[in-house]
């Protein structure tokens, strides 16, 4: 268990409507449910074509009568289903069926979908039967009018509908017929009409007073020499039904549901909830597509733990003092161990096994106490470094075991904490007597930052900026490219002990003394979750991401457990227990999310990996005595 000078030191409405309507004869029925089918948008390459049942509608604003049907918008959104005539219900055909808003609502749904889906026959003979309508006939006509390109046609049916969108206010009409004439002068465009473009421009579009600098860009478009550069500079697709469909979206935003559905709502609903099922499943992979081409909607969405690091699989026990520091190599082939015991220890991994194998013993940091190790991103070197009384740095060939570089710049200097940039090319050191240095791989020193008191380092992924924890409970960042610069990334109440980086360079994961495990996003420099559970004074315990996709954290603890979170979760997910004294480390394979390397003051270090089948769940390397394990886990 490793205590820091820092952390020692420191002390401190429209969806409510429903939509019924009882038609008057049989013939109505497939009159009307024949012209509401073809209301709940555009598939594929189908085109809309007016109907002359619509053609002799009378509006005025507030009442709507078609076949039977009479809308009543007074103040509300309510539709009420009357007989047009006799200005009675007429039972002739009435199924007898009787729904509440919530069914009404779900027929809809059903019966959008079927439309979607090209099932024609069968939404007419939902609607018939459940005498409900898909949208307002108004709306029908509206759809029909623009998916055609009769634009004269479409602004006469806004018109009608003004009653019954967002109570008429007249911005949002406005803005509706915007879009429409937008859409026609395009078109002119297209067909090579600059004169009736010009006019539309001049006479429609410009008197409406809405979205100036938009018309000033649609008049840059007379400029086009051909089409396709009109396509391009519009970023339009162009006359025809699918550019129109983009319109008829556009305008049904401006709508309320008792008057036409959004879009492929049953659809929207339905991701909805399996996104909500991700986001409720405890061991969830966040690469995972949430869409519903890859889940069944037939069961809950629950990702499997198999594969998940449950238990111990492996205790090595070569080191014979407090083990410090573990790390796996960028590769995922190799694990390398340090400990007090002035030892750093390279194991070769099996994936296929999934068992760890003794490489070699690096033995010449004489009477260093192993603190920290760096893996260089090509899985060949490593960084070791001491505790904050050491002024060196070793820099190990892992594959030959040889000496490469040792650092030392001053006797009076503390190096106790030190990384590789991510190309490889340099490595960042420092401590708590106030020096940063920046050296090269030949362990020439290329840069250095005077007075900064360190506990942890991280290059960020430009290769450019170092972060590094102070001990002024903050993480700063240094970039020393000309001209230099240093700037505050994040502050916390008490000492940041230790910090890692997610691989996306976005997460910053940090042991906070007194206050156990926080995770911050370092670009919007915000405090994203505190995790619970762990145990932490003034030791440095080192934590990492990990697991599929880096969707989970770990860290050691001085309860002696390994605790495991879901990134999006506060509540552990699982804790490990094994080890007999303080966990000061974890390691998540950045290959093989199957296992998990814990280092501890018990002078081992622990293997974690899946649940074995049909055979005993530990082993041990040679010289171990019997040990158990255990792991609880927290699915709900």
């Amino acid at each position: 268990m490793q205590n820091t000078a820092a952390a020692t030191g420191a002390a401190a409405g429209a969806g409510s409507s429903t939509v019924e309507m009882p038609p008057t004869s049989n013939d109505n029925v497939a009159n009307e449910a024949g012209s509401a089918s073809s209301a709940a948008g555009p598939t594929g390459d189908e085109t809309a074509q007016s109907s002359s049942s619509h053609s002799n509608n009378t509006t005025n604003g507030h009442d709507v009568k078609q076949n039977g049907f009479a809308g009543n918008n007074n103040g509300s959104n309510n539709i009420c289903a009357v007989d047009g005539e006799n200005n009675r219900e007429s039972n002739s055909s009435y199924s007898g069926i009787h729904l509440d808003k919530s069914n009404q609502e779900i027929i809809r749904l059903i019966g959008q979908y079927l439309h979607d889906v090209g099932l024609e026959k069968s939404v007419k003979t939902l609607m018939g039967e459940s005498n409900c309508y898909l949208e307002h006939p108004s709306a029908t006509k509206f759809r029909e009018h623009v998916l055609v390109g009769d634009w004269v046609k479409a602004d006469g049916d806004l018109k009608d509908l003004e009653a019954l969108i967002d109570n008429g206010k007249s911005s949002t009409i406005t803005e509706m017929k915007f879009i429409l004439l937008e859409q026609k002068y395009l078109e002119h465009l297209d067909d090579g009409n600059p004169l009736d473009a010009l006019h539309v421009l001049r006479s429609e579009l410009t008197p409406l007073q809405h979205n100036i600098s938009r018309v000033h860009q649609l008049s840059s478009y007379m400029m086009c020499s051909t089409n396709h550069d009109l396509y391009q500079r519009a970023k339009w697709e162009g006359k025809g039904i699918t550019s129109r469909a983009h319109v008829m979206e556009r305008l049904q935003t401006f709508m309320p549901p008792s008057v036409m559905m959004s879009p492929r709502r049953l659809r929207t609903l339905l991701q909805q909830a399996v996104e909500l099922q991700s986001q409720n499943c405890p061991c969830h992979d966040m690469a995972w597509e949430t869409n519903l081409q890859n889940v069944s909607l037939l069961t809950d969405h629950c990702c499997t733990t198999d594969g998940f690091p449950m238990q111990t699989i492996q205790v090595l026990t070569e080191h014979c003092d407090e083990v410090w520091f573990c790390k796996f190599s960028p590769d995922g082939l190799k694990l390398a161990t340090g400990s007090k015991d002035s030892t750093v220890i390279i194991w070769d991994v099996d994936p296929y096994k999934l068992t760890l194998k003794h490489r070699r013993v690096l033995e010449g940091q004489s009477q260093l106490n192993v603190s920290f190790v760096s893996w260089s991103p090509d899985s060949k070197l490593i960084l070791v470094g001491g505790t904050e009384d050491s002024h060196e740095l070793y820099i190990w060939n892992v594959d030959d075991g040889k000496l490469i570089v040792k650092f030392s710049q001053s006797l009076e200097d503390s190096l106790a904490c030190g990384a590789f940039s991510r190309d490889g090319n340099h490595f960042v050191c420092g401590g708590q007597k106030g020096q940063l240095y920046l050296c090269d791989l030949n362990g020439t020193l290329v840069d250095s930052w005077e007075g900064v008191r360190v506990n942890s380092v991280a290059f960020r992924a430009d290769n450019k900026t170092i972060l590094a924890a102070d001990n002024h409970y903050r993480i700063r960042g240094y970039n020393f490219d000309n001209p230099r610069s240093d700037f505050d990334i994040l502050r916390e109440p008490h000492p940041i002990m230790t910090f890692s980086i997610n691989s996306a360079d976005r997460l910053a994961l940090l042991n906070v003394s007194n206050q156990g495990l926080h995770l911050w996003d370092i670009e919007d420099k915000c405090l994203v979750r505190r995790f619970q559970g762990i145990r932490q004074s003034n030791f440095a315990i080192h934590s990492c991401f990990g697991g599929v996709n880096e969707s989970f954290v770990a860290s050691g603890s001085e309860d002696k457990v390994v605790y495991i979170w879901h990134l999006k979760r506060e509540e552990p997910l699982a804790k490990l227990a094994g080890h007999t004294k303080t966990v000061n480390c974890v390691s998540w394979n950045p290959v093989y999310p199957s296992l998990l390397a814990s280092a501890s003051d018990d002078a081992t270090v622990r293997i974690w990996g899946p649940k074995p089948t049909g055979s005993s769940a530990t082993t041990e390397s040679d010289d171990c005595s019997s040990s158990s394990s255990s792991s609880s886990w927290n699915m709900t």
